[in-house]
C-alpha cells in the first residue's frame, strides 16, 4: 500500500516562495518517475514538473526558471520549490509517483498567491 501526503501550501504574496513536499508511506520498490501537476480553477490540470528515476528533470514553460523540481531518497519525499511566484501560479497541486504502470497521487494543496 502506498500514500502519498502532501504539504506546504498556503497563502503568498506576488514574488514570495513556497516549497511543497510529498511524502510517501509503505512500500516502493520501482519509482518510474515523479512529477507535480495543478489545476487553477475552471481548467483542466496540467503538468508543471517531472523528475525521472535517472535524476532528469524537465518543466512546464511557464514555470521554468522559478520552479525546483527534488527528491529526498532516504524520505521518501519530493519537493517543488517554488519562487518568484506569481497570480497565475495559482491553484491546487498535486504529487504524483508513477510505479510499474501504476500512477500514485497525494491529496492536492492549494496555493494561493495574491497581487
Amino acid at each position: 500500500q502506498v500514500q502519498l501526503v502532501e504539504s506546504g501550501g498556503g497563502l503568498v504574496e506576488a514574488g514570495g516562495s513556497l516549497r511543497l513536499s510529498c511524502a510517501a508511506s509503505g512500500s516502493i520498490f520501482s519509482i518510474n518517475a515523479m512529477g507535480w501537476y495543478r489545476q487553477a480553477p475552471g481548467k483542466q490540470r496540467e503538468l508543471v514538473a517531472t523528475l525521472s528515476s535517472g535524476g532528469s528533470t524537465s518543466y512546464a514553460d511557464s514555470v521554468k526558471g522559478r520552479f525546483t523540481i527534488s527528491r529526498d531518497n532516504a524520505k521518501k519525499t519530493v519537493y517543488l520549490q517554488m519562487n518568484s511566484l506569481k497570480p497565475e501560479d495559482t491553484g491546487v497541486y498535486y504529487c504524483k509517483i508513477s510505479s510499474m504502470g501504476v500512477d500514485y497521487w497525494g491529496q492536492g494543496t492549494q496555493v494561493t498567491v495574491s497581487k
